[in-house]
């Protein structure tokens, strides 16, 4: 049996990434669960398009033995976090990711990802991929210029233009 991931999006989240992971998930029989980070369900896509997610990132934290791997969908995620930075919801997501990694789960995400985990000291020493602007704003990690990289259990992707050079790594290690 397959194993389980979480999937965090941001909101607003890039419909194009986290549409990506969700469809290679669906189409290889992987479950999953999409969390909101936000006070609702209801998201938008930062191209204006109103989701509905499963459930929002406060009923994750606790749970997180019941799933296998995280993923981080990004969007407008740096400037609504800081904007929203002392909200619960972001300090649940921050509580979450941390204790995904501590757990050693399968750590995944694209564009900003890398600067949460980097952030949260969760990838120090770890080569990631991780949007250039971005690059020279993380500290412990080794931000790169690959368009994918895999170091250990962290799966990073550049943006959501280099997700699909990642999705067969992504599919080999929840199979």
């Amino acid at each position: 049996m397959g194993k389980k991931v979480a999937v965090l999006a941001v909101n607003p989240v890039n419909g194009a990434g986290l549409f990506q992971y969700l469809e290679a998930f669906y189409e290889n029989g992987i479950q999953y669960k999409t969390y909101a980070v936000s006070e609702t369900s209801e998201i938008k896509t930062n191209s204006g398009i109103s989701i509905k997610l499963d459930d929002v990132i406060t009923n994750l934290k606790g749970h997180e033995d019941e799933y296998d791997a995280l993923v981080f969908g990004c969007g407008d995620a740096i400037p609504k976090y800081n904007e929203n930075a002392e909200k619960q919801f972001n300090q649940d997501m921050l509580a979450v990711i941390k204790a995904f990694a501590d757990k050693d789960k399968i750590m995944i995400g694209h564009c900003a990802a890398a600067m949460f985990f980097d952030n949260l000291g969760i990838v120090d020493g770890r080569k990631v991929a991780l949007h250039p602007y971005a690059k020279t704003a993380v500290k412990g990690c080794i931000g790169t210029d690959e368009k994918t990289v895999v170091d250990g259990n962290f799966y990073t992707a550049q943006t959501e233009n280099t997700i699909p050079e990642l999705i067969p790594e992504i599919l080999k290690a929840l199979k």
